[in-house]
């Protein structure tokens, strides 16, 4: 079994139930990585796979940047296993920003998240980075939850895991037709509870 799958059973970060995903898409399954984040010396194992695979890569980058929340423990791991500076995007006004940080011209940018489903919500990150005269790279993420059919319109450079976990438009998603699940909000404190744990 991949590392990183094992790794995030033993955080009890893979849940099990209805999920609105951030990309608005439902899915029956969701990795919680915030649980994966309680634990640094497991965090830096899975992030030590990915930065082992940039390297093998041969890419050169200078900045990791990591969107605020998801990705601000990823892109420092990532930085520090990597010798590289780490710094992160947030929302001002609900607009992606660098609000503490600079990239100065022509610096090359990897952004690290923790989950990529379309890889749609990275765009505004992308954005920051080449606003600043930055150049982006691509992604890594702990998990790459792409689908062939609809790949990431940001080149996923190195995941930790590729999950192919179902994921449903809305209106198609047999789980609501079902009928039977609550669909949970991803952040409600309630999640937890909510959702079936499954190892």
């Amino acid at each position: 079994m991949n590392t990183t799958i094992e790794i995030l059973k033993e955080c009890q970060a893979f849940l099990e139930g209805h999920f609105l995903l951030s990309s608005g898409r439902h899915s029956s399954a969701y990795c919680q990585m915030a649980y994966l984040q309680q634990y640094p010396e497991q965090c830096a194992k899975v992030m030590e796979q990915i930065a082992q695979k940039v390297r093998e890569q041969g890419i050169e980058v200078d900045v990791i940047v990591g969107p605020a929340m998801g990705g601000i423990v990823y892109a420092y791991e990532l930085g520090r296993q990597l010798g590289k500076r780490a710094i992160f995007t947030e929302r001002v006004d609900n607009v992606m920003t660098l609000k503490r940080f600079s990239i100065q011209p022509g610096e090359k940018c990897i952004i690290a998240e923790d989950v990529v489903t379309t890889g749609i919500s990275s765009l505004e990150t992308k954005r920051v980075i080449e606003e600043a005269g930055g150049e982006c790279l691509g992604i890594v993420c702990v998990v790459d939850r792409t689908k062939a059919e609809a790949p990431s319109p940001i080149p996923i450079l190195a995941s930790g895991a590729k999950l192919d976990l179902p994921n449903y438009l809305p209106e198609e998603c047999p789980i609501c037709k079902e009928g039977k699940l609550p669909l949970v909000h991803l952040g409600s404190r309630k999640m937890k509870e909510e959702a079936k744990q499954t190892l």
